[in-house]
């Protein structure tokens, strides 16, 4: 049986399906009518007092699941619409013998005319789990329709236009209230687009038989706060600096200091030892007012910076750097040191220019400099953010952070990590330094790479939704370093 904590692709909800219909002497009739009444109760967990149910149904099995709903809803008493589209009646065995239950009750089944009628609620049991295209013709108009009007909407399995997959959504699709999932939780909910058709999220396991299960395994683990624990335990009382790691953050190019700065301070609040700074010599002066506690140093030759790695444990490299033949050097070397790095920014773009393996390294790229590194769009990177983190993986031998709304962390060889948390106030400029300061921190706290970056990506997406508490618009980067140092302690948290 499956649970929030893992997300499933589209072959292995499908092969569930099929495996617990097959093993069924129902041929999945039990599954479906599972399905429909835990729907039912969903609804009225949530809307108790609907009396008006709306439901649009296609030919498929989802459709199935509307009419089971529907059915429940006649029989409870109250008043039912149910809507399809037109020339398409159920398509399966088991959603024909649902359509026929319905009538049965005395249910009725209108086609779309091009308007909806009024509900207190409406259901969206249009297109199931294997729907990945731009929807056409009346099925657009009908999810327009079901767009445009003013009551909440229930979305059974998948919010109809929304590929379940990869997270896209390449037409109009539904905006659900709230998005019911079956037997388990679907990787492409979590990330990119989806996230703004999905509503709130709620999982219906149903009762599946235990062979049902043989084969098939989550493509992806949802990473919320309880994972800290485990990652972040209390420190010893006979500790000293030296144990918690010793971060050198590299970058600030002229007028830009403000981002070497913001990620140092991250990883101090993240529990960094200690931290060294390297970076433009006019910005020496106004960072140790800033931060005193960093050991800021000038790079204007590069001398310097041997010493400096020799010191360090970890390397983040990046944030203001440029791409100058100052960056350039810099860049070189820190890559010729062999050290742990967290590159992220301009770091990034440069290494676009000139790809090469970083087995030991982690890459923190938003959706544009993931295109740039993988010589593509920016819209092909959002149309496939799972295989998009995990070709980046592949290509550099490294441990990949694809941001954006549903973070991914992929590795080679890995199930990859959705990090379920962060908000739209995030998307500012300089909240990625924070996260790079934040992962070096960690690295050089002793976590491995993988668990550097996934733990690094919660706390800076939970630190911005602390900080979003008063509200998302306005929200700087600044404002996460004193939720990330509680968030950084989970020991303390109730």
């Amino acid at each position: 049986m499956a649970n929030l904590a893992d997300l499933f692709d589209s072959a292995a909800a499908r092969a569930l399906d099929a495996q617990a219909s097959a093993l069924a002497a129902d041929g999945g009739w039990g599954l479906m009518a599972q399905a429909g009444q835990a729907a039912w109760q969903c609804l009225l967990q949530h809307w108790p007092q609907a009396r008006r149910i709306g439901v649009v149904v296609g030919a498929g099995n989802n459709g199935g699941d509307g009419h089971v709903l529907a059915r429940h809803a006649l029989q409870a008493g109250c008043e039912v619409t149910v809507i399809a589209l037109p020339g398409r009646p159920p398509s399966t065995a088991l959603a024909q013998r649902a359509a026929l239950e319905f009538r049965s009750a005395g249910g009725d089944i209108a086609e779309f005319d091009g308007a909806l009628p009024g509900a207190d609620i409406w259901v969206d049991a249009l297109f199931g789990l294997g729907f990945d295209r731009a929807p056409e013709g009346v099925a657009q108009a009908l999810i327009a329709a079901l767009n445009a009007q003013t009551a909440p909407v229930l979305a059974l399995d998948v919010p109809s236009g929304v590929d379940a997959e990869r997270g896209a959504v390449p037409g109009e699709a539904v905006r659900a209230t709230l998005t019911l999932q079956f037997i388990v939780a679907h990787r492409g909910l979590y990330t990119g687009d989806a996230l703004d058709h999905c509503g709130r999220k709620q999982l219906a396991p149903l009762q599946l038989p235990a062979d049902a299960w043989q084969g098939v395994a989550p493509a992806a683990e949802h990473w919320t706060q309880v994972r800290l624990r485990a990652l972040l335990p209390p420190r010893r009382a006979n500790t000293h600096k030296g144990e918690s790691g010793h971060v050198l953050c590299v970058g600030g190019n002229h007028g830009s200091g403000g981002a070497i700065a913001m990620a140092a301070e991250a990883a101090l609040r993240a529990g960094a030892g200690l931290l060294s700074l390297g970076t433009r010599r006019d910005h020496v002066g106004p960072l140790l007012a800033r931060l005193p506690e960093a050991m800021t140093h000038a790079l204007e030759d590069g001398d310097v910076l041997p010493a400096l790695l020799d010191k360090a444990k970890v390397v983040a490299i990046g944030p203001g750097l440029g791409q100058d033949e100052w960056a350039r050097a810099l860049f070189a070397r820190v890559l010729a040191s062999a050290k742990p790095l967290v590159v992220d920014a301009d770091a990034l773009n440069v290494l676009a220019q000139d790809p090469r393996a970083l087995p030991d390294a982690i890459l923190t790229p938003h959706p544009g400099e993931a295109a740039r590194l993988l010589g593509c769009s920016t819209a092909e990177i959002q149309a496939d953010r799972y295989a998009s983190a995990q070709a980046l993986a592949e290509r550099f031998h490294a441990v990949v952070v694809l941001k954006g709304a549903g973070s991914i962390v992929a590795a080679p060889a890995q199930t990859p990590r959705l990090i379920a948390a962060g908000n739209p106030g995030m998307a500012v400029g300089g909240m990625g330094d924070l996260l790079t300061g934040i992962i070096a921190s960690l690295r050089a706290q002793g976590l491995m790479a993988f668990d550097a970056a996934a733990a690094g990506a919660l706390l800076h997406g939970l630190a911005g939704d602390m900080a979003a508490a008063d509200g998302a618009r306005g929200l700087l980067p600044t404002d996460l370093l004193a939720p990330l140092r509680r968030l950084a302690n989970p020991d303390l948290s109730p």
